[in-house]
């Protein structure tokens, strides 16, 4: 999944076509919550399928929590608190519609709750070849040559730690996010500032020292002063 979020999305089949239209357009507020869409056969006509893909179409949006159909009304938009933020197409429809203040300190909010314990569980149970693949992501950080490799070596930092918890709950709460992390990540990179570039690098690979000391307090806060440091670079981007 990673190449496929930093590459773009990949052909798609005329059902995902037009769950994405919909789906941006829903996100963008084009179709705002309460209003309904138009009817079956307009939308059918309007992207050229048939009524059976339509309908399809229109069970993914609503498994989303996005749509509800009401027989004799008509698809109603729902709520945006009943969206389902850990589906991957609905967060990746949310940063394509312009990730803003608000959106960036829930999910920083989300990675306090998750992230720092996730590094006191690696401190305990993290094998050698784990602690081993966290150092070459700290060092990818420090060797990274644009905005986006470095964002790259950071989540797969970040998704390596996930994983080297022992707890697969907390590696699928990385990946169902990871569109979101890879935008956070993009955000707060500061790559072409020489002293935090390296600085940030550093910050990572005391998380993992921690780690190979098993010390779970230091990892947790290591952790934690990653994420603070992060969320002060975004804000002083987003102004």
């Amino acid at each position: 999944m990673l190449n496929a979020t930093f590459s773009g999305r990949a052909n798609r089949s005329q059902h995902s076509f037009v769950v994405n239209e919909l789906g941006e357009e829903i996100v963008s507020g084009a179709y705002a919550s309460g209003t309904l869409l138009p009817g079956d056969v307009d939308l059918a006509e309007r992207f050229g399928v048939s009524r059976t893909v339509l309908r399809e179409a229109m069970k993914t949006l609503t498994a989303k929590g996005m749509i509800v159909p009401k027989a004799r009304i008509g698809t109603r938009v729902t709520d945006r608190s009943n969206w389902n933020l850990f589906d991957a197409d609905v967060l990746v429809w949310h940063i394509e519609a312009g990730v803003d203040a608000t959106f960036l300190k829930h999910l920083t909010d989300m990675r306090f709750a998750i992230e720092p314990f996730a590094a006191r569980l690696a401190a305990e149970r993290a094998s050698q070849e784990e602690i081993a693949g966290l150092y070459a992501c700290a060092d990818a950080m420090s060797r990274a040559d644009s905005d986006e490799n470095f964002a790259l070596a950071d989540l797969k930092f970040h998704l390596a730690l996930h994983g080297a918890s022992g707890n697969p709950f907390m590696l699928s709460v990385g990946n169902l996010i990871e569109a979101a992390l890879v935008t956070s990540f993009k955000m707060s990179s500061p790559y072409g500032e020489p002293g935090r570039h390296v600085a940030t690098a550093n910050r990572h690979r005391m998380i993992v020292e921690a780690i190979e000391r098993r010390d779970g307090d230091a990892a947790a806060s290591a952790m934690e002063l990653v994420i603070h440091e992060g969320f002060d670079r975004i804000t002083k981007k987003l102004g």
